[in-house]
């Protein structure tokens, strides 16, 4: 139960800012379709992070325990410095609504747009690093519903006013106490 909260609450506070989730505020407000979006979320984080999950557990075949920890453990702290970086929203990620409309565009952008993101890759690292890869990838699926399910249904007004700053510290700071947790040994405790 603790894999899933944590990378639940991982991955909902790293996709706060994260360009996928101004993707979704940019569908919402283009389409104003709420139900086609979400389920275009759900669909394209599932394939995506079922790949990242499956990636994360094929690396434990691998690499050894030990390389593995620290290989995992400065991929955290790397995450943790990427997350305080903003990111932007390239307008071609959203020009392919006009041919597949909104449920299309939404699965298409949303899974090109997490290829190479940090909430996949930190879900890659959770599933090299857990025993369980299937409860990284539904909790990792839920943090991404979490924090871009509200930014869908309000729209604009839900994302002027959380200080994403703020936001951005907190789940670097998740990241980084992470990767110094797996360098330390102890992130078995943590569920990774």
């Amino acid at each position: 139960m603790e894999t899933l909260v944590v990378s639940t609450g991982v991955i909902a506070l790293a996709e706060i800012g994260d360009k996928t989730q101004l993707l979704a505020l940019l569908l919402a407000v283009r389409f104003k379709k709420p139900l086609p979006i979400v389920a275009g979320i759900l669909c394209a984080t599932v394939f995506n992070h079922g790949l990242a999950g499956a990636l994360g557990a094929w690396i434990t075949t691998i690499v050894s325990p030990q390389v593995l920890r620290w290989v995992l453990g400065f991929s955290f702290i790397a995450m943790a410095a990427w997350t305080l970086i903003p990111d932007e929203i390239e307008e071609e990620e959203t020009r392919v609504a006009r041919h597949l409309g909104v449920f299309g565009a939404t699965l298409v952008t949303f899974f090109l747009a997490e290829m190479g993101d940090k909430t996949q890759l930190a879900t890659v690292a959770m599933a090299a690093s857990n025993a369980s890869p299937l409860l990284v990838v539904v909790g990792t699926t839920l943090g991404m519903l979490l924090a871009d399910v509200p930014v869908v249904i309000v729209g604009e007004k839900f994302g002027a006013r959380i200080p994403m700053r703020a936001v951005h510290t907190v789940a670097a700071g998740v990241f980084l106490l992470l990767g110094l947790a797996t360098l330390a040994g102890v992130g078995k405790h943590l569920g990774f």
